[in-house]
C-alpha cells in the first residue's frame, strides 16, 4: 500500500496545496504508528499547521522546534536570515526582535558560533519555544528587554514584525487565519507601524556601519524611506523573491 500516496490524496481533498510534501512529513513524524498518523492527518485536514503537528520545521537547513500557538517560520524569510548571517562577523553581536520560535537567531548562531546572538519576543509561549531551541530570548516588547550593555555594539539587527495590513488579513491562507496568532500578523492600517518603530529604535543598538534587516512586502520599502533617512541609514537594498516581489530590506547605519 502506498501510504504516503493515500495520505496525500486525503490532504489534497481537504484543500492542501502541497499534499505530497505534507504527506511525507506526517508519515515521517508518525514513526510507523498508524493511530498517530491518523491523528496527524485529521489535524492537517482541519488546517492545523504542519509544523505544530510534527513539532518542527527545517529553516535554512536548521531544525527549528515549533510549539502549537507559535508562528511558523516561512521559507520567504530565509533570504533575510541568510543575508543577516553573511553580515555578522565572527565574534560579533546580533539581535533578533520578535523572534517567535527563534528561527533567525538559530541560523545566525549556526553560521557564527563565536558570535553572541540574543532575541526578544512578546508572546510567552513563543519565548518558551525559543528558549527550548537554545536561543537567549528576553521577554518583552521589541527592544525594551535587551541588556543595556548591548547599546551601540550590535552588528546585525533583524526583525520580522507584524506587517500585514489589517484589511488584508482576510486574504491569508485559511490555515494561517484559523490557527496562527494574529499578534504575529496584524501590522495595522498599512502594515508599517511597527516597521517604522523598529527603524526609529535601532540606532540605539547598532554600531556605526551595523546592519538592519526587516521583512516586509508590497510598497512598504518605499513607505519606510523617510524613517530610514531620519534614523541615519543609507539607501536600503530591497531583497526580492523569485517572482521579483519585495520580501525584506537591508540597510546600513551611517
Amino acid at each position: 500500500m502506498d501510504l504516503e500516496g493515500s495520505v496525500a490524496r486525503t490532504l489534497a481533498a481537504a484543500g492542501s496545496i502541497a499534499p505530497n510534501e505534507e504527506a511525507e512529513e506526517l508519515v515521517r513524524a508518525s514513526a510507523g504508528d498508524t493511530a498517530a498518523l491518523a491523528d496527524l492527518v485529521r489535524g492537517r485536514a482541519m488546517c492545523e499547521p504542519v509544523a505544530w503537528l510534527t513539532g518542527a520545521v527545517i529553516f535554512c537547513d536548521v531544525r527549528v522546534g515549533v510549539r502549537p500557538g507559535v508562528y511558523v517560520p516561512r521559507w520567504q524569510t530565509e533570504p533575510l536570515a541568510r543575508r543577516a548571517a553573511s553580515l555578522l562577523p565572527p565574534g560579533g553581536v546580533a539581535v533578533d526582535l520578535c523572534t517567535g520560535s527563534g528561527a533567525i537567531a538559530l541560523v545566525l548562531a549556526a553560521a557564527r558560533p563565536s558570535a553572541r546572538v540574543v532575541a526578544t519576543e512578546l508572546d510567552d509561549t513563543a519565548v518558551a519555544c525559543a528558549r527550548a531551541n537554545g536561543v537567549e530570548a528576553f521577554d518583552g516588547y521589541l527592544d525594551e528587554p535587551l541588556p543595556r550593555s548591548l547599546e551601540g555594539r550590535v552588528d546585525v539587527l533583524t526583525a520580522v514584525v507584524p506587517y500585514v495590513p489589517t484589511d488584508e488579513l482576510r486574504l491569508l491562507p485559511r490555515d494561517v487565519r484559523a490557527f496562527e496568532p494574529q499578534l504575529a500578523l496584524d501590522g495595522g492600517i498599512d502594515g508599517t507601524e511597527l516597521l517604522a518603530e523598529v527603524v526609529r529604535r535601532s540606532p540605539r543598538w547598532l554600531r556605526r556601519g551595523g546592519w538592519l534587516l526587516l521583512e516586509l512586502g508590497g510598497d512598504q520599502a518605499e513607505r519606510l524611506g523617510g524613517s530610514l533617512d531620519d534614523a541615519g541609514f543609507g539607501t536600503p537594498e530591497v531583497l526580492v523573491d523569485e517572482e521579483g516581489d519585495p520580501r525584506a530590506i537591508c540597510a546600513r547605519r551611517s
